[in-house]
């Protein structure tokens, strides 16, 4: 690594532990800083509900001041009972489309966290990923805790060990085949960097309402390089919270996923030309090898400060 990011991956990458939840909550109290959770879902029955319940428990309920003053389950298009589970757990539930209705939505990770900046309040925002199991919530908690503390750190990507099945770190196939070579090539500054397509982060809203949002896929990679472009290294930070389980992806989901991150990419190194937006994978059928081909997403929203909507809320 660059001298500058040994350095930065001594001072800036902590463990959860580091701060206590009682130091947040009395800084959280001196600065009255406000903080919301976005948990972005689709089709997660089986695993949002316990997500809110954990959430709710440690950092909400019977605290005496609550750590986290918003819990929302933005629900982008699911068939299942996701919303009811959330709802019931304790999370306030918003369906993407309810959200800047003026503004057709697409499909897309990225698209249901840059609308969740209209849905919530809070001067800090921490997204979690809704598909985690046995969670625990240092991720909040740890994420969010240097924004608290460190009135310098504007961004916080959590960090974790990622199994697969019985593999330990053999989890985030994407980041290590496609995100980390393309950072460690072109973006060298971020490759101290854990887990820079991790779901769970934490960003001051000051920051987040100032950056274009990927619509899909690409979304966790496009903010961490716009962000150290805009704030500089310093300003970015890790936690580690230890280990992370979820549902993983089959082969074919996850190079959908490795060809919008390579364009969002792409897009930053240069904004003229683009790389062909679509994957063509093979499925084996009765008559052997079928392509299948899919767009890969091309499409960015804009930072939230420029929308009116969003602008006008301020002013009221």
């Amino acid at each position: 690594m660059l001298e500058e990011v040994e350095r930065w991956f001594a001072d800036r990458s902590w463990s959860a532990a580091d701060r206590p939840l009682d130091q947040l909550l009395s800084a959280k109290r001196a600065a009255g800083t406000t903080v919301s959770v976005v948990l972005p879902a689709l089709d997660e029955e089986e695993t949002v509900g316990a997500i809110v319940e954990v959430i709710r428990r440690d950092l909400i309920d019977g605290l005496p001041l609550p750590l986290v003053d918003e819990l929302v389950v933005i629900d982008s298009g699911s068939t299942d009972r996701t919303a009811e589970v959330a709802a019931k757990a304790g999370a306030r539930v918003v369906h993407r489309d309810d959200i800047l209705p003026r503004i057709p939505a697409v499909h897309g990770k990225g698209e249901v966290l840059w609308r969740s900046l209209l849905a919530t309040t809070g001067d800090v925002v921490c997204f979690v990923d809704a598909d985690l199991r046995d969670f625990s919530s240092a991720f909040v908690s740890g994420t969010v805790g240097p924004l608290l503390t460190e009135p310098d750190v504007q961004f916080v990507k959590a960090m974790y060990d990622r199994p697969l099945g019985d593999a330990p770190g053999q989890g985030g196939r994407v980041t290590e085949l496609v995100a980390r070579p393309l950072l460690n090539l072109h973006w060298p500054q971020l490759a101290g960097f854990v887990q820079p397509l991790g779901g769970e982060y934490a960003v001051r809203r000051a920051l987040l309402e100032r950056l274009p949002f990927p619509v899909g896929y690409g979304v966790e990679l496009g903010l961490l390089v716009d962000a150290l472009h805009t704030v500089g290294l310093d300003a970015l930070a890790q936690v580690d919270v230890g280990v992370r389980l979820h549902r993983h992806q089959d082969g074919r989901a996850l190079g959908r996923m490795a060809a919008a991150i390579y364009r969002t990419a792409q897009l930053r190194l240069s904004r003229g030309h683009l790389v062909r937006p679509e994957l063509t994978q093979f499925e084996r059928g009765p008559e052997g090898f079928t392509p299948r081909t899919y767009a890969v997403d091309t499409e960015e929203r804009p930072p939230m400060a420029g929308v009116k909507e969003y602008s006008g809320r301020r002013v009221a």
